[in-house]
């Protein structure tokens, strides 16, 4: 019996892993990357240290329309399989802060090395600059019509293709035309992992600043999720990991014609009434100091004025001693929750993840294959399944690749 071929397009982290598994499977497997070379996004994951998968996964770390799509791939490849596939092309990993798992060498170079390696030792074929402009089925098995190309002939098709989150590394949506083609219907995307755009009028002043605080978005007054870390201030809104943690949620509720805030408290370590203490103690022991010298020394001083005057104070100057009871209770409550309004989220180019993708109603979940058209497989970003920050959107795409990898060559 001669062997399956596969043509896998897209040449990402997820093409990558399921032409390993099919070709080990005993395929003959050939990546069609639209890009000069395979795996350039994969270089800028991670800051450019690769965060490969979490010790900590949950499927509560990932998002679609529905979810529970993941569980199966999630666990038959999961963050350990991940790390014992990687160990055995030569990557030790290290596990760090909040279970993030990188390459000892600290490179995302390191591992699309041992992948390239490990693609070329199998016999998997790469045609780069190969910009796939259709794919149907036929007689022969599925053609592939490639821009300048001869057409080839395959008996299976995975469709790896990304999303639209940071196009200059080669994400442009094209798989969704590819699968829409077949009958596929795409849940709209849109950017996640991105930074939020406020509608403030002291973000200037700010631009540049930090805080080491919690954020908390709330829509229509509820709060559905909060994140803790180091927030940036930006001449258009904030940017920082809790931020970007946030950013999905407030996307797409800002799409559904939703009133969407971000609320800060600059001290989540204390209570309101430990703060409000605090706030007395210190502008009482010199009550000939100016009100908002008071603060120098306790917060950013670029955060002074301007959240006096958030707190509704009219003389930020006045002697600390005119300071009133409630002025207190405003200037305590502005520190502990800071309501911005979010106006929207950065573009495509700004963000590290596409929300959205091939609806997975008509995708098994078992092996990735499509319900409408037999021998076509999916994996990756180009599915309706996203992660967060933290390594959890790189297992999705080894897992989900994998199993379409094995489930494509298996006879």
């Amino acid at each position: 019996m001669r062997e399956l071929k596969i043509a896998v397009v897209g040449g990402g982290a997820a093409g990558m892993l399921a032409s390993i598994v099919a070709a080990r499977n005993g395929a003959e497997v050939l990546v069609l990357e639209q890009l000069p070379r395979v795996g350039k996004k994969l270089l800028a994951t991670g800051n450019g240290r690769c965060n490969l998968t979490n010790i900590n996964m949950n499927i509560r770390s990932f998002h679609g329309s529905n979810v529970n799509f993941a569980i199966s791939a999630l666990k038959k490849f999961d963050q350990r399989s991940a790390m014992d596939f990687f160990e055995d092309l030569g990557i030790h990993c290290v596990v760090e802060g909040e279970g993030k798992v990188f390459p000892a060498s600290g490179q995302a170079s390191s591992v699309l090395d041992v992948l390239r390696f490990e693609m070329e030792r199998l016999g998997v074929k790469e045609i780069c600059d190969a910009r796939v402009e259709s794919v149907s089925y036929g007689k022969k098995g599925f053609k592939i019509n490639v821009k300048d190309r001869d057409s080839m002939w395959v008996d299976k098709v995975i469709l790896t293709t990304g999303g639209k989150a940071n196009p200059s590394l080669g994400a442009n949506g094209s798989g969704y035309e590819l699968a829409k083609a077949f009958g596929h219907k795409i849940i709209e995307p849109f950017p996640s992992l991105v930074k939020l755009k406020l509608d403030a009028p002291f973000l200037k002043s700010l631009s540049g600043a930090k805080i080491d605080g919690e954020a908390a978005i709330e829509v229509d007054g509820k709060v559905l999720r909060k994140e803790s870390g180091e927030i940036l201030f930006t001449d258009y809104g904030l940017s920082g990991p809790p931020v970007m943690q946030l950013s999905r949620i407030a996307g797409e509720h800002l799409r559904m014609g939703k009133r969407v805030n971000i609320a800060l408290d600059l001290f989540p370590d204390m209570s309101f009434e430990e703060l409000e203490d605090l706030l007395e103690r210190r502008t009482y022991l010199r009550e000939d100091k100016p009100f908002d010298f008071s603060f120098v020394g306790l917060i950013n001083k670029r955060f002074i004025n301007v959240l006096l005057k958030e707190a509704g104070i009219s003389d930020l100057h006045m002697p600390c001693r005119y300071v009133t009871e409630d002025d207190m209770k405003a200037i305590a409550n502005k520190m502990k929750r800071w309501v911005m309004s979010v106006s929207g989220t950065q573009s495509w180019s700004e963000a590290q993840v596409t929300a959205g993708g091939v609806d997975v109603s008509h995708i098994n979940p078992e092996t990735m294959e499509s319900k409408i058209a037999p021998g076509l497989y999916f994996a990756g970003e180009i599915i309706d399944i996203d992660g967060d920050c933290g390594g959890f959107n790189l297992q999705w795409a080894w897992s989900s690749g994998y199993i379409a990898g094995l489930s494509a060559s298996s006879k």
